[in-house]
């Protein structure tokens, strides 16, 4: 059947306009953002393809690539779609973001909530359990985003899990019953018949490459699954780096900003145990994209991995967006993200042990923890050797033991009732929760006030608008340190700023020199 024209495309005539000198230009900065129907070959690609610019009358523009998918185009075997930034959450390409749509709000938060992994128990969501989330009924889900997006949720699922396995069979050795499993599929039946009727291809077909350099190197065992990501510039590597190597705990992590690389240890509970291992990542800023390598004995939840790695690097941010809002008061620092991490839990042990202090005083408590409730990688690789303690060890440890380290009793108490919280399952530190719940249910446990809670957000939860108005970096950069209540006055000067309120707080603490208080 050929490629037809699904409802909708692009708004507007301009909006194609745009995205076709967009194409032309192979402009990084939309990738991800839209999608190119070719309707001379029935293939859709990524603004940055390397192959030459169709003709104008060619080309059908889609914000998503379900939506092209939708449409009858097959992905670009060259440019890789499954590579691209995320956009449909992130960036709307159909209409300007708008915080009184909110039937388009929950038609991009269900959207969100499909692409995290990481929020379901086998990493797989379903309609119920999005609808459930989102507090609404799942018709109601699937009549709004069906509307926005021009696809059904079931569309957009589909797509996103056959691009994930392109990706793995593209870029691992993983057996193909083990690439269904993880894209989400049921059966490897079901697999090849949704891969050949969408990709008119078996899946074999994409591991002729692959299987041609095993065959050559059969008796070798891979050290690590290798991944690709891309980002859209600009993108402040250095600035990145930096900001973890500061934060750095010898043993879990290591930062080598001359080879751009970032590696850590990393802990994902699984079908009732835990998998342990280690990630790695080093940029490529000249391709606008980002090598993982990933321990293989953390291949059962690569969706999860990669999901996190791209939260912990914020390499689906849109800087257009962004810097609409900010560069006026933050000029030059267009290509800063805000950092985030692998683990929610940890993330917030971390903040609580900054509370008051110098970051380096609060690696040092850092480390001293990990050494004594954490556990050994049992195949260290690199100067990663140790694990994050897990919030059970935390949830047991006794107050003189916590004190023996140097953390003290409010901490101690704060660290404990956090740890208990998740451990019990009452709190969730990770993408797609609701935020003002979360907010709340951080700020009832003693030792945990207003400035760690946002910090969590900002950081853990990847909201993009938390904003940690009592920190006194934030308080100096903006200049409102000497006012009657510097709280008050960061506030009402972030206005302008919303909903882009983490990326201010991370520019202006870039625009200040190292101070004594933990960020």
């Amino acid at each position: 059947m050929p490629p037809t024209t699904p409802a909708p495309a692009m708004a507007t005539p301009a909006a194609s306009d745009a995205c076709y000198l967009a194409l032309k230009a192979r402009d990084a900065r939309f990738d991800g953002r839209f999608f190119t129907g070719i309707t001379s070959t029935g293939i859709y690609c990524r603004p940055v393809c390397k192959v030459r610019t169709p003709k104008r009358e060619n080309c059908l523009f889609f914000a998503l690539a379900a939506q092209a998918e939708s449409a009858g185009f097959r992905p670009c075997l060259r440019c890789r779609p499954e590579l691209a930034p995320a956009g449909a959450a992130g960036s709307d390409t159909l209409r300007p973001w708008s915080t009184q749509d909110a039937s388009f709000i929950l038609a991009r938060q269900a959207a969100e909530l499909l692409d995290e992994p990481g929020l379901w128990s086998d990493g797989t969501p379903s309609m119920a359990n999005v609808a459930a989330r989102l507090g609404v009924s799942e018709r109601h889900v699937r009549r709004i985003f069906e509307t926005h997006w021009g696809v059904s949720p079931l569309q957009y699922l589909q797509t996103r899990r056959l691009l994930m396995a392109k990706r793995l069979l593209t870029d691992t050795r993983l057996p193909v019953a083990q690439v269904a499993g993880l894209s989400g599929f049921s059966s490897v039946r079901r697999f090849n018949a949704s891969f050949v009727e969408h990709y008119r291809l078996q899946p074999r077909q994409l591991r002729q490459k692959r299987d041609a350099q095993d065959t050559q190197d059969s008796q070798r065992e891979p050290s690590a699954i290798v991944l690709k990501a891309s980002y859209r510039p600009p993108y402040d590597v250095a600035a990145m780096l930096d900001f973890f190597a500061t934060r750095l705990i010898d043993g879990v992590e290591s930062v080598e900003p001359q080879q751009l690389t970032l590696a850590r240890t990393l802990a994902l509970p699984h079908g009732g145990r835990t998998l342990v291992g280690w990630v790695r990542v080093q940029f490529v800023p000249d391709a606008c994209s980002v090598v993982f390598q990933i321990s293989p004995s953390l291949g059962d939840v690569l969706p999860q991995v990669l999901a996190r790695l791209r939260a912990l690097l914020d390499l689906d941010a849109d800087p257009w967006a962004v810097n609409a809002a900010l560069q006026g008061d933050f000029p030059g620092f267009e290509g800063q993200r805000v950092p985030g991490c692998l683990d929610g839990f940890e993330l917030g042990v971390r903040a609580i042990l900054g509370q008051q202090i110098t970051v380096k005083a609060a690696c040092t408590l850092g480390t001293r923890l990990v050494e004594r409730f954490g556990t050994d990688l049992p195949a260290p690789v690199g100067g990663m050797r140790r694990l994050f303690p897990t919030p059970q060890a935390l949830a047991q440890a006794t107050g003189d033991a916590l004190g023996q380290i140097g953390i003290v009793r409010q901490r101690q108490r704060a660290i404990q009732a956090l740890a208990q919280a998740v451990a019990d399952g009452h709190l969730m530190l990770q993408p797609g929760v609701d935020i003002a719940d979360t907010l709340a249910a951080l700020q009832a446990l003693p030792g945990i006030g207003p400035w760690t809670a946002q910090y969590i957000a900002m950081r853990a939860l990847r909201w993009p608008d938390a904003f940690v108005t009592g920190d006194v970096a934030l308080q100096k950069a903006l200049g409102v340190r000497d006012a009657k209540n510097p709280a008050l006055a960061a506030e009402q000067a972030s206005e302008r700023w919303k909903p882009w309120r983490s990326y201010a707080v991370v520019r202006a603490w870039a625009s200040l020199a190292p101070t004594s208080t933990d960020q």
